[in-house]
């Protein structure tokens, strides 16, 4: 059975761990629930690690491991592993109106659906992932609040 595992690595934002660990469990469930897709590693992995950390470490990541410059907000690794940029993940908390630990949480949605198998390359399938994300992220607000 897959375990998800969240840990802050930055030390701008103070943030509620235990509360995005309560998410990603539930969103865990949720996307183990769905179809899985063709390179789907999800359900193999023992643990999945969502590191948050600064844009100053995920612009270095960005480069080494897909060659691009400056930091992005979220980049998932098939070992297991999805990095969140923290200070691009206050950006644009700001842009939607929601709060961090939302847009933390939707972005460990996000690379849970990659580990499942799901891509967002074409804008076809980046619009499903986007309503997929969308609908996984307020059913887990919906049980928090339950609990």
């Amino acid at each position: 059975m897959t375990h998800i595992h969240v840990s802050n690595r930055q030390r701008s934002f103070n943030l509620k761990i235990k509360w995005l660990e309560n998410l990603s469990t539930l969103a865990l469930a949720d996307c183990l629930k769905r179809p899985a897709l063709k390179g789907a590693v999800l359900s193999k992995l023992e643990t999945v690690e969502a590191v948050i950390v600064s844009d100053r470490v995920m612009a270095a990541v960005h480069k080494r491991f897909l060659n691009e410059r400056g930091p992005t907000d979220v980049i998932t690794f098939d070992h297991g592993e999805i990095l969140i940029g923290v200070q691009t993940a206050r950006t644009n908390a700001a842009k939607y109106k929601n709060p961090l630990t939302v847009e933390i949480g939707l972005y460990i949605i996000h690379g849970l659906l990659h580990l499942h198998g799901y891509t967002d390359l074409q804008k076809t399938e980046a619009k499903m992932m986007e309503k997929m994300q969308a609908s996984i992220l307020n059913a887990c607000l919906k049980r928090l609040k339950e609990d």
